[in-house]
């Protein structure tokens, strides 16, 4: 029979030395991520798929929800009687963070969204839903405008907005312009 004196010497100084290790490691912590946790904003809506499928492609709209639909006929007459569809929104309305925090915006509805920032709320580039306040300069162009094209966020995913600067900052829908969002950095 061998003798494992040795062996279990080895595997107590190596239990002795790791636990040496874990107990300094214990004692001075690493230190706490750089990286703050992003702040999400959600985008709803509830387009009736049936409507607007058949007025602007198959399978634009692919809206989940159990039967609260806005039909695209609804969506244009609501806006154009100055009373937007408060089901189509962005979730909070408004957000205070701190300086560095990235917002995460993440598209929960049917369709496409922009979260595009504005100097002051208005319009967006589809005038028959702006309930008649005039096109903002930062949506006008639609989707030829680069700084639009960069914040649409299709059906299912998001879009981080990081590098804000202390101050009040104002995004909305540049298709949906009653979608709006007051980030206070702080």
């Amino acid at each position: 029979m061998k003798n494992n004196f040795g062996f279990k010497l080895g595997l107590i100084g190596c239990l002795t030395l790791a636990g040496a290790t874990l107990a300094l490691a214990q004692e001075h912590p690493a230190a706490p991520s750089e990286t703050p946790v992003p702040v999400q904003i959600v985008a709803l809506d509830e387009c009736d798929p049936a409507t607007f499928n058949a007025a602007l492609g198959p399978a634009f709209c692919h809206n989940v929800t159990l039967g609260a639909f806005t039909t695209l006929s609804d969506l244009f007459a609501k806006a154009a009687a100055g009373t937007p569809d408060p089901n189509w929104d962005f979730e909070p309305d408004t957000v205070d963070i701190k300086k560095g925090t990235p917002l995460l915006v993440v598209d929960q509805g049917g369709e496409p969204h922009t979260f595009t920032e504005v100097a002051h709320f208005g319009g967006g580039f589809i005038p028959p839903l702006n309930s008649g306040e005039e096109v903002v300069s930062e949506c006008s162009n639609g989707f030829a405008n680069l700084a639009v094209a960069k914040t649409r966020i299709l059906q299912g995913s998001q879009l981080q907005v990081s590098g804000l600067s202390k101050g009040e900052h104002l995004f909305q829908c540049c298709i949906h312009p009653w979608m709006r969002v007051k980030v206070e950095v702080k």
